[in-house]
């Protein structure tokens, strides 16, 4: 079995395309994430035109677009296709004022609308557990996907937001089994954000290095070992410490590739 390790793209929201594929190329990475969002190199008003052609160019510099974080709309769906990427990342939000149930029969509702498009442009929505307002379990998203074709609707396990919110990684793999086609690997502890004379404690998640966080890594790979795991790994550069973020990915990037050497999970490129 052999992973392999992209990254997501949105700390270089700004860096032309040929030079975000010479980057992603030097730390390490096999293949990307790319946002397709407002204010990136690719946005979705665009996108049928323009995300075939940012492929094209990463392509061209040794970097695959396996996946894009991207709007759950027909035209996005539609471009992923003709560009030949066949994962389409999306999470769920909870508004304030909506209540949980309701929205998650709204979105389900939306997938089920979306199947056809997904059929005949041959992409797969992957869901993603998210703390805080969102659909943050894999308990909850083993639910959500109940039902649903499992070629065109999978699982994005989040090891951070799930340890954010106190879910054993055992647990959340056992839940989702096969369901999972992309890990987002990334690290971070709740950190107090007020002092002691508050009125209440504050509390915000502090995004750091891999080896820092609330999630395991070691057990992360030891435990995708164990139920034979060969997906994609998605390192998301997200680091509260934003002028580091090319260092901390690189260091971040050769632990995981140990990591899945030892318990083998040779990394691949």
């Amino acid at each position: 079995m052999a992973v392999e390790f992209w990254v997501f793209t949105k700390p270089w929201r700004r860096l032309p395309l040929r030079e975000l594929g010479a980057l992603v190329r030097r730390l390490g990475f096999a293949g990307v994430e790319l946002p397709v969002r407002p204010g990136f190199q690719v946005e979705p008003e665009r996108a049928e035109a323009d995300l075939p052609e940012a492929v094209r160019t990463l392509a061209a510099e040794g970097v695959r677009v396996g996946s894009v974080a991207a709007p759950l709309e027909e035209r996005t769906v539609a471009a992923a296709g003709r560009a030949g990427v066949r994962l389409l990342r999306t999470m769920v939000d909870v508004p304030p004022g909506v209540g949980y149930r309701e929205r998650l029969r709204a979105f389900r509702r939306q997938l089920e609308a979306l199947e056809p498009a997904l059929r005949r442009h041959g992409v797969a929505v992957g869901i993603q557990n998210h703390a805080g307002r969102y659909l943050a379990t894999a308990a909850g998203l083993a639910q959500l996907l109940e039902g649903l074709d499992p070629e065109r609707f999978v699982a994005v396990w989040d090891v951070a937001h799930g340890a954010l919110g106190g879910e054993p990684l055992e647990f959340a793999l056992d839940l989702l089994g096969p369901r999972v086609a992309l890990v987002n690997l990334k690290n971070a502890f709740w950190r107090r954000t007020n002092g002691p004379e508050a009125e209440a404690a504050a509390f915000a998640p502090y995004w750091t290095s891999g080896r820092h966080g609330l999630a395991s890594w070691p057990e992360v790979f030891g435990e995708l070992a164990r139920r034979g795991y060969a997906g994609p790994i998605c390192l998301t550069a997200e680091y509260q410490a934003e002028n580091e973020v090319e260092r901390l990915a690189r260091e971040d990037l050769a632990w995981a590739a140990q990591l899945a050497q030892a318990v083998g999970l040779a990394a691949g490129r």
